[in-house]
C-alpha cells in the first residue's frame, strides 16, 4: 500500500462494511483487480463513514467508495481491509458515492446516467448535480428527462454513442414531423452523418412503431388491438413494400442505362483500343449479361 495512506488508514472487518450504492462488476475487470491485489497488495485503502450501533455496541461502516477492492478482499479470504474512516451521514457517503462512479465513467456509461437521476432523487438541483460531477447542466438536464420520460431506445443511443444527448432531447419533445425536422438539422449542422444518421432513422421508425422502450410500451394483445391500429399496421407494411418496389426500379433503370452506355461504348474502336491501353479488357459479368440479353432481344 502507498505509505502516504498507512498513517490515516486503520484495518476494518469487511464483514462489518455495508455497501450503500452496489452495482454489478463485470467480471473480467473484477478478476484483473483481485489479481493485482494478490500479487501487489492493496495500492489504495477503501473509504468508509462509521457508523456506531447502540444494540450491539460494536462499529459498523458504510462504503463511500472501493466496492471492488472491498469484494476483492472478500473473493481472497482477508478478514479486514485497510480503510480511510471520515464522519459523513448517510446521504452524505451516498452523494460521494455516486459522484466517484460518476467520476470514473465514460459520459456514454448507461450506469451513469442512473446515477445522475439517483442525485436528483436525493433533491439535489440541476446546478448542484453538474457542479459536483463536471457534467455540463445541459448534459444533466437531458438525462434526467429521458429517464424521467422512459425514454429507454433513446438512452440506450446515447449510452452507445449512436446520438448526441441534445438531439435524443429534441426527439423526445417532438412529434412524428418534428422528429423527421431535428434529424434534418443534425444531418445539416454535421451531428449526424452517414452511418450514424441511418442508425437514429432507424431507432426513431422503432420508437414510433413499438414505443419508448422497457416498460413503457407493452405488446398489443388481440383483445386490445383496434381496427385503427391493424389498418395502421397494414398500411405501414404496404407503404414499405412500394418502397421497395420502387428501389428496384430504380436500379434496374440503371442498371439498363449503364448497359446501353456500355454497349455504345464498346461499338467505338477508339474507346476500346484506350481500354486495351490500359489494361482494362474485362467488362463487369453483369453488364455483360446485360448487352448479351439485349442483343439476343434484337435478333
Amino acid at each position: 500500500m502507498d505509505p502516504k495512506h498507512l498513517e490515516h488508514a486503520r484495518l476494518v472487518p469487511v464483514d462489518a462494511i455495508t455497501v450503500l450504492n452496489p452495482r454489478e462488476r463485470n467480471p473480467k475487470i473484477f478478476e484483473e483487480i483481485t489479481s493485482n491485489i494478490k500479487a501487489i497488495g492493496l495500492k489504495r485503502p477503501i473509504t468508509v463513514a462509521e457508523r456506531n450501533d447502540p444494540a450491539d455496541g460494536g462499529a459498523h461502516y458504510e462504503l463511500v467508495c472501493g466496492q471492488g477492492r472491498l469484494e476483492a478482499f472478500k473473493a481472497l479470504g482477508q478478514s479486514e481491509i485497510p480503510a480511510i474512516v471520515i464522519s459523513a451521514s448517510r446521504e452524505d457517503c451516498l452523494v460521494m458515492s455516486l459522484v466517484e462512479n460518476i467520476a470514473r465513467r465514460q459520459h456514454h456509461s448507461l450506469d451513469l446516467l442512473r446515477d445522475v437521476k439517483r442525485l436528483k432523487e436525493n433533491g439535489y438541483s440541476i446546478p448542484d448535480i453538474a457542479s459536483k460531477t463536471q457534467l455540463s447542466k445541459k448534459y444533466v438536464s437531458g438525462v434526467i428527462k429521458l429517464i424521467e420520460e422512459g425514454e429507454h431506445r433513446l438512452l440506450r443511443a446515447t449510452e452507445s454513442g449512436k446520438i448526441p444527448i441534445s438531439i435524443a432531447v429534441e426527439i423526445a419533445e417532438a412529434d412524428d414531423v418534428g422528429v423527421q425536422a431535428v434529424l434534418r438539422k443534425a444531418y445539416e449542422d454535421g451531428h449526424l452523418r452517414g452511418a450514424r444518421l441511418i442508425a437514429a432513422r432507424r431507432l426513431v421508425e422503432a420508437r414510433r412503431v413499438h414505443g419508448k422502450g422497457r416498460g413503457r410500451s407493452p405488446r398489443p394483445t388481440s383483445q386490445t388491438m383496434s381496427v385503427e391500429a391493424l389498418l395502421r399496421t397494414y398500411q405501414n407494411d404496404v407503404e414499405r413494400k412500394r418502397n421497395l418496389i420502387r428501389k428496384a426500379d430504380a436500379i434496374q433503370n440503371e442498371i439498363s442505362f449503364l448497359s446501353q452506355s456500355f454497349k455504345t461504348l464498346l461499338a467505338d474502336a477508339n474507346f476500346v483500343n484506350l481500354l486495351r491501353a490500359e489494361g482494362l479488357t474485362d467488362v463487369p459479368q453483369v453488364i455483360a449479361d446485360k448487352i448479351a440479353r439485349a442483343e439476343g432481344a434484337h435478333i
